[in-house]
C-alpha cells in the first residue's frame, strides 16, 4: 500500500510539473513577438514624422473673412459657410480666393484652390518694395499704396495681409473708402498691385 501511494504521489508531481512547463512555454513564445513589435513601432513613428516635416506647403494662407450664409428653400433654411482667404509664398506671388460649402474645412479647401488659380506675380523692386505710388478701386473699396523706404509694412486689415503674403516690404497702405468689406479691400489691393510697373 505504501508503495502504491508513493507512485501515485510521484505521478501527481510529474503531472503538475508538466502543466507548469506547458503554461510557461506559451507565455515565453508569446512574449517574444510582442517585444519585437514594441521595438518596431517607434521606428515607424519616426519615419512618418520625418515625412511630415518634409511636406511643407508651397503657399501660406490667411483667412480674411468667414461668414455663415443662409439660403431659404421650400422646406426651410439651409446654412453654409463662405470663406475668403489670401494665399502667398512671401516671394512675390499672391492670390485671393473664395469658397462656399456646408462644412468650414471644405469651404477653406475650395477657397485655397481658387486663390491658387488666381495667383499673380507682383512687380517689385530689388528691395521687395513697390516702384511708385498707385491707387485702385474695386466696388466700394478704394486703396492707396505708397513706397516708404525703411518703414516696413504700414497698413491694416486685408491690405496688410495681401502685402505680407506677397512678401512686399517698405510700403504704406491706406484705405481711402469707408468700406468694411475685407474681401473687396483685398481685391482692391490686388488690383493696385497689378497696376504696378517696374
Amino acid at each position: 500500500m505504501a508503495q502504491e501511494t508513493a507512485t501515485t504521489e510521484e505521478k501527481k508531481t510529474e503531472a503538475t510539473q508538466e502543466n507548469v512547463e506547458e503554461k510557461a512555454a506559451p507565455q515565453e513564445t508569446a512574449g517574444a513577438p510582442q517585444g519585437e513589435r514594441r521595438n518596431r513601432r517607434p521606428q515607424g513613428k519616426r519615419r512618418r514624422s520625418q515625412k511630415r516635416e518634409d511636406r511643407r506647403p508651397e503657399f501660406d494662407s490667411k483667412i480674411v473673412s468667414i461668414r455663415r450664409v443662409t439660403r431659404v428653400v421650400a422646406g426651410g433654411r439651409r446654412f453654409a459657410f463662405s470663406v475668403a482667404l489670401v494665399a502667398g509664398d512671401h516671394k512675390g506671388r499672391v492670390g485671393v480666393g473664395t469658397g462656399k460649402a456646408t462644412d468650414t474645412a471644405l469651404a477653406i479647401e475650395k477657397a485655397m484652390r481658387a486663390a491658387k488659380k488666381n495667383m499673380m506675380r507682383v512687380p517689385t523692386t530689388k528691395e521687395m518694395s513697390i516702384a511708385h505710388e498707385v491707387e485702385a478701386k474695386y466696388c466700394a473699396s478704394e486703396i492707396l499704396l505708397i513706397p516708404a523706404k525703411g518703414r516696413g509694412v504700414a497698413a491694416g486689415g486685408a491690405v496688410r495681409t495681401v502685402l505680407e503674403l506677397a512678401g512686399v516690404t517698405d510700403v504704406t497702405g491706406k484705405i481711402l473708402s469707408r468700406s468694411k468689406n475685407h474681401l473687396n479691400n483685398a481685391r482692391a489691393t490686388m488690383k493696385a498691385l497689378k497696376m504696378l510697373s517696374v
